[in-house]
């Protein structure tokens, strides 16, 4: 069994004549600074002059160069886009550190894969929020808090586990819980759901919406069934609360027995989604995706300019567009 932390595991106390910096002041920087410091415990803002900087201001911090932040705190929560982490790890953020110094990390990805290797003097660990930034003030403001994957990297004070769970605390994730997990399968699991299970779900979105299409019903109104009402937010929403099979009870009998019957339908297609899966889940845990994405960001960023040229031609994007317009759903832009 997994080994799950709660309120009544972590002490605040271990914090206490501590200052943290919070290097990067974006969706997570800003609510990760925000938590803590109505936690009580001090906050120092690094981030370069743009507008986060500003942000951070206005919300009552002291912002300062990322390595001067560094230098004046006793940990950082390295909160900056995983692209520019190395490099500013290595040159801003690394030097100012001293021994026994703590270094908390949202993401496993460039420690699992070795893109970023700790000094051997500092405590590292992993406080994963398994929730965007929005969520994790939101969870603290409401007192229900966010699931985290918390780890224990590098221990070189001993008291490295204690720390981890003091700042998981004062961000307000253990009063949901946290679950114990290495940098390495918290960074691979992330990346499984984005590379594995997102596009399979996906391909399985646009079939339906292209077969229906093409049977003859409006795009808009097969947008609005699939997902556009917030219905399969909602479902998704319960699954979470009662468990996905139990959430059925939640639908009409008709809805129940049809799902039930003709899911059999689609058994032949679990051999090929395991075997695709599993490719994609062997070339993240081996680190081929790190050394294809980190290793070479000038080549993926022009396919990944490509992709998001591409993706503004589909024709569903002009169809969601549309029907958002005519719900009145979100930022539906007017182009």
């Amino acid at each position: 069994m997994a080994r799950i932390y709660h309120d009544e595991d972590a002490d605040l106390a271990v914090l206490a004549g501590a200052t943290l910096a919070v290097v990067g002041y974006g969706n997570q920087g800003r609510s990760q600074a925000l938590n803590l410091r109505d936690s009580g415990v001090p906050v120092v803002v690094g981030n370069i002059r743009d507008a986060s900087h500003e942000r951070a201001q206005a919300d009552g911090f002291e912002v300062l160069p990322v390595a001067e932040a560094c230098a004046r705190a006793d940990g950082v929560l390295v909160l900056v886009p995983d692209e520019v982490m190395p490099e500013v790890w290595r040159e801003q953020i690394a030097p100012r550190l001293e021994a026994g110094d703590l270094a908390v990390f949202a993401s496993g990805y460039n420690v699992a894969f070795g893109l970023i290797a700790p000094e051997p003097g500092l405590d590292v660990v992993l406080v994963a929020p398994r929730m965007i930034g929005a969520g994790v003030r939101d969870g603290y403001l409401s007192g229900a808090g966010f699931p985290s994957f918390v780890g224990v990297h590098q221990d070189a004070t001993g008291r490295a586990r204690e720390r981890m769970l003091a700042v998981a605390k004062a961000l307000g994730s253990t009063r949901a819980g946290c679950i114990e997990m290495s940098m390495h399968d918290e960074a691979s699991l992330d990346l499984f759901t984005e590379q594995g299970f997102g596009p399979a779900f996906g391909r399985v979105m646009l079939t339906a919406v292209d077969l229906l299409v093409e049977a003859g019903y409006p795009p808009e109104a097969v947008l609005l069934e699939l997902y556009l009402s917030g219905e399969l937010a909602y479902s998704m929403q319960k699954m979470r609360e009662v468990g996905m099979t139990r959430q059925m009870d939640l639908h009409s009998h008709t809805s129940q027995y049809g799902s039930a019957t003709r899911g059999s339908r689609f058994l032949d297609l679990d051999a090929a989604l395991r075997e695709r899966m599993g490719r994609v889940l062997d070339e993240i845990r081996s680190g081929g995706f790190a050394e294809e994405w980190s290793k070479n960001q000038e080549h993926a960023g022009r396919i990944l300019e490509r992709v998001r040229e591409a993706r503004d031609r589909l024709p569903i994007t002009r169809w969601e567009d549309a029907a958002r317009r005519a719900f009145r759903i979100g930022d539906a832009r007017e182009d």
